[in-house]
């Protein structure tokens, strides 16, 4: 493999202008397809093999014209103190409002506040139920504005008035922070390199990558269901290993040059040793991502496959357009230990010191156990929070309480009690039964007698009537355990109505639909684990021809998830550190975050892991101690992995400031991840464990090593090339 990428670093070297050339028309083409492709429908949140979606699939079928995945508003009115809604101007107030919310075109029904009985029991709180044809994503602008019209116009006449649910849905906004993400990458990049020019390829080169690869999710959109959070993850991704990637040829290519090699060499070299690291680093990621096919969620699984088809397209950007624009650079480009006028000097008067990571790598392997003893303790006090963890999905309730949704929700929990929030539907399919409308009955009468039961509806039974919709509404709030037990306690219930009347009970709601959602990712988890890290650790045997160096790294990388799933925990659900991160409102982590984690943060830790130990490798195939070879190593390495892991740190923790509760917890718990995994394990544990290890760690048995492809990702093969072409080149110059 380095010998095919050192002829493809230098052929984009030499025939950069056709190298530039096609990535800048694929960004033109993938622009031109993002600008006329239609507006993206909705997301179609399914759960194949749920009760919840089962219920939802029937309700389709069976009570047609419902609309039941149309977008839903609950216009929220609150009387002046002293008065009641059902005060005549208040009561005038309402109807007025009811009667313009009717007229929009998108509008399939509004519930009268006084028709439905949707006033409290003290008369202060009234809602009007608001059902649209479309889905929320679907619904055009007009009809947004002519619900915050009304609403607004309601408030003018003296009422309190909010709006809730998922009518008001937006794409989420990221906020300035992601611009000071990229900016402090720059600032690194700059640091790095000593030269704005050096530090400013991986920029421009990820920032092409990340374009193409969302202007073609954004092209795809409509066709492939994506959803808003699509594109934000491949952004997220497709920028942080877009830099990493980069910085990792460019600083080799700049260590190339110091020794003395053409810069079309240099280039060559460049991209067949670190190029190597980076295609394995880039499959491990791909694997991590594709991987969450396996949860048979299709929002992940589009979400994971399209992020991979990011990070594949900055692979191959760093392998291509990297070698092309350093030959543009030309000169400007300097060799390692050469400093520019931008940081003072021509050479670095420490050249020859030995730098801090080769300081740091020489204190480990001097006191590999205590070293190891205190990063694996620092990581389980880290981890002790995730014991706490409870998993659910983001409703109303965890909206910034300066928002609408939220007042609103908090309205109808003043009113009618927070179990409001989250209505259950139970739906009765008594097709099969002698006597339907008993059975509709005698369910009902089983759910009146559970307890955390506030309200049972009557049934209302399809035209048919062979099927039947019942409201339940907790007495607990949406996201409690309590809730939970319910929604369990009436399936149970089911079971014996199923024996009795032979109809089939089924629980969904967006309540039900989130435990269930959670129930299937935890069962998920292992298999998923499994597979990606199985496939991985297969992958890395490869790489570094080792049993144990791929174990090691799998075992630090569940020290580091756990730690961040910990850190999670702590702010988002205890709320430490809160008001800092921006949480106005803790509660369970959602529910796709632990699966969502181990699969990304699985394969950015496997890019440090195969940056940082393919230089100790081939430092120790050529021949040193592997205690030097360690060292050496982190001399070659440990300041470029800092680099990019900051970088990556930075722009991660940029997505916090978003407006959307998972896009921000996703941007913390991997900024942290990153942080425990670059840092504390592959800075400290790494060579700590490779240190004790000594040659151990480069053991392989023979049978094996002779039915493993040699990839070569050292160079052996390549070093003997270009070195004996250095040696002509000498030769000549004599």
């Amino acid at each position: 493999m380095a010998t095919f990428l050192y002829k493809l670093g230098r052929l984009a070297f030499r025939r950069r202008h056709f190298v530039a050339l096609i990535w800048v028309a694929l960004l033109t083409l993938a622009g031109v397809g993002a600008a006329s492709a239609p507006a993206p429908g909705t997301t179609s949140f399914s759960i194949p093999g749920t009760e919840a979606q089962k219920a939802f699939d029937l309700l389709e079928e069976r009570f047609p014209g419902m609309s039941a995945d149309g977008a839903t508003a609950r216009v929220v009115f609150k009387a002046p103190a002293g008065e009641k809604m059902t005060d005549g101007d208040n009561k005038s107030t309402v109807e007025k409002t009811v009667q313009e919310l009717s007229d929009g075109s998108e509008v399939a029904s509004v519930a009268d506040p006084y028709a439905a009985k949707a006033v409290s029991r003290d008369g202060t709180v009234a809602y009007a139920q608001v059902k649209y044809e479309v889905s929320g994503m679907e619904l055009a602008d007009s009809s947004r504005e002519a619900l915050e019209e009304a609403a607004q116009e309601a408030r003018d006449s003296g009422l309190t008035v909010e709006v809730g649910g998922d009518a008001l849905q937006a794409t989420p906004e990221t906020g300035t922070t992601e611009i000071i993400g990229i900016a402090v990458a720059a600032v690194v990049l700059v640091i790095t390199f000593g030269s704005l020019l050096a530090a400013g390829l991986p920029l421009l080169t990820a920032i092409i990558g990340v374009g193409i690869g969302v202007a073609s999710i954004t092209a795809l959109a409509s066709t492939l269901d994506l959803g808003s959070t699509t594109s934000t993850l491949a952004t997220m991704i497709g920028l942080a290993v877009g830099i990493d990637y980069a910085l990792f040829i460019v600083s080799r290519y700049r260590a190339e040059l110091a020794e003395g090699r053409e810069r079309e060499d240099a280039a060559g070299r460049a991209v067949g040793t670190a190029g190597s690291a980076v295609v394995f680093a880039g499959l491990t990621v791909v694997i991590a991502l594709v991987g969450l096919s396996v949860v048979n969620i299709p929002m992940l699984t589009k979400m994971g496959i399209a992020a991979a088809g990011t990070v594949a397209i900055a692979v191959l950007i760093a392998l291509t357009m990297i070698p092309a624009l350093l030959g543009y650079a030309g000169r400007k480009v300097r060799p390692a230990g050469e400093k520019s006028k931008l940081l003072g000097g021509n050479r670095s008067k420490a050249a020859d010191k030995p730098n801090m990571g080769t300081r740091w790598a020489s204190f480990v392997v001097r006191r590999p156990v205590a070293v190891l003893l205190l990063g694996v303790l620092g990581l389980g006090a880290a981890a002790v929070p995730a014991a706490s963890l409870e998993l659910g999905l983001p409703d109303d309730g965890s909206q910034p309480t300066s928002t609408t949704q939220r007042q609103a929700y908090d309205l109808l929990s003043e009113g009618f009690g927070p179990g409001f929030n989250g209505p259950l539907m139970v739906v009765v399919d008594a097709k099969s039964s002698d006597d339907a409308q008993a059975a509709f009955g005698e369910v009902a009468d089983e759910i009146k007698g559970l307890d955390n039961v506030v309200t049972v509806t009557p049934p209302v039974p399809n035209k048919a009537g062979d099927t039947a919709t019942i409201t339940v509404i907790p007495d607990s709030k949406p996201s409690s355990v309590t809730t939970e037990d319910l929604v369990h306690s009436i399936r149970d219930t089911g079971a014996q109505v199923k024996a009795d009347t032979d109809a089939e009970v089924l629980v969904t709601g967006a309540t039900a639909m989130n435990i269930d959602v959670s129930e299937k990712l935890n069962d998920a988890l292992i298999p998923y684990l499994i597979l990606v890290v199985g496939l991985a650790f297969l992958l890395l045997i490869v790489v570094f021809r080792s049993i144990l160096v791929p174990l090691k790294a799998a075992l630090g990388f569940l020290l580091s998830v756990m730690a961040a799933l910990g850190a999670v925990v702590a702010v988002f659900q205890w709320g430490w550190l809160a008001g800092l991160m921006g949480v106005e409102e803790t509660g369970p982590v959602m529910s796709m975050m632990p699966i969502f984690m181990v699969g990304v943060v699985f394969g950015l830790a496997m890019d440090y892991e195969v940056f940082l130990v393919t230089r100790m490798r081939e430092a120790y195939v050529h021949g040193e101690r592997p205690s030097q070879a360690v060292v050496t190593g982190f001399r070659h390495g440990a300041r470029v992995v800092t680099a990019a892991a900051v970088i990556m740190m930075a722009v991660f923790a940029g997505f916090i400031g978003s407006s959307e509760s998972m896009v921000k917890m996703i941007g913390f718990g991997l900024a942290i991840a990153v942080f425990f995994d670059a840092f504390v394990v592959r800075m400290a544990i790494v060579p700590a464990v490779l240190a004790l290890l000594g040659k151990k760690a480069w053991w392989l048995p023979k049978w094996l090593d002779r039915a493993l492809p040699n990839v070569d990702v050292e160079g052996e093969g390549l070093r003997t090339e270009t070195d004996r072409g250095q040696e002509d080149r000498e030769l000549v110059r004599v």
